[in-house]
């Protein structure tokens, strides 16, 4: 069985190959079950939360991520989240490799908002503005450049300075970025606005976004949080990675219980939209927006491009 840390983890997901890859799946399609949740007591403290997503391609790959979210740790000095990855053959369950699942998560989370914007995001794209300064948010603009010309790229967070930083850091790595300090400029003159924040109040307001934009919505995944307003919604082109997005996010759930938009006006799913059953972006002047909760299909499409790159590497060399 192979063993990947976070650095193997993250050096085998190059967005060039682990955006197609997503693409692939999403096509021809994988069993997905629902989640498990299970709250996990601890005596005499708070306890944790574990999330069990597990995916397979029948006969091919049988896989699990376990995230395990313990709020408590900050006080002990440790992150909140741990989570890893353990992929089996899915003929046998005979165990392949465990990865780090933190890295997975990142990775496969940007990369699938650079997917969905191979359809809805204008093919001259080349303004991003990121909302947020977290480990997804790091890796945005990478996703993005391998899908839309890229060329300018803007960073606003509520720590001014974690967005100077971040902005300092991509610069280093040769983007051109700046920090903004003004997010309802810097929206209004963004191609694309991706969010990712744990925000549970609306952070971007529809009426500051241009025609012809795109907003990628990452970070509600509880009927709790939110990063945009109705106004968003109203007259744009809506789309999720899936169908649990209309059930999960309060992004969608508050709009929704307000008549802003219903299910049925959902134009498609990533899925969908692999597949060509879903048209993508109808002009250069419609607004688009899509809403990811996040699928075990992205986990497994991830690790099984760690696992089988390190075993093309591997392979021994024909005489």
């Amino acid at each position: 069985m192979k063993i990947f840390d976070a650095a193997a983890t993250r050096a085998a997901l190059p967005f060039e190959r682990l955006v197609p890859a997503l693409q692939s799946l999403f096509a021809s399609g994988c069993e997905v079950p629902l989640r498990h949740v299970h709250e996990v007591p601890v005596p005499g403290e708070r306890g944790f939360t574990s999330l069990i997503m597990p995916a397979w391609i029948p006969g091919r790959y049988y896989g699990i991520k376990t995230i395990n979210i313990a709020p408590g740790n900050a006080q002990r000095g440790l992150p909140g989240l741990h989570a890893s990855y353990l992929l089996c053959d899915g003929a046998t369950g005979v165990p392949l490799a465990v990865l780090d699942g933190d890295a997975i998560t990142h990775y496969r989370t940007a990369a699938a908002s650079a997917l969905a914007a191979r359809w809805l995001a204008r093919d001259d794209a080349r303004h991003l503005l990121v909302v947020g300064a977290g480990q997804v948010a790091r890796l945005l603009p990478q996703a993005y450049r391998s899908v839309r010309p890229i060329g300018q790229v803007s960073v606003w967070a509520r720590s001014a300075a974690k967005a100077r930083a971040l902005a300092d850091e991509w610069r280093q790595q040769g983007l051109p970025a700046r920090a903004a300090t003004d997010l309802r400029a810097a929206c209004g003159e963004a191609d694309i606005v991706s969010c990712a924040t744990l925000a549970t109040e609306p952070l971007v307001h529809g009426e500051w976004l241009r025609p012809g934009s795109h907003l990628d919505l990452i970070g509600s995944f509880t009927p709790a949080m939110r990063e945009a307003d109705d106004a968003c919604f109203a007259g744009a082109a809506l789309y999720v990675d899936t169908g649990e997005a209309l059930t999960k996010s309060g992004e969608l759930l508050g709009p929704m219980s307000r008549g802003v938009f219903q299910p049925q006006d959902v134009r498609g799913t990533l899925a969908a939209l692999a597949r060509g059953e879903a048209a993508g972006r109808a002009s250069p002047q419609e607004r688009t927006v899509f809403k990811s909760v996040g699928t075990a299909l992205e986990d497994l499409a991830a690790a099984i491009l760690v696992y089988e790159s390190a075993s093309a590497q591997t392979a021994p060399t024909p005489a």
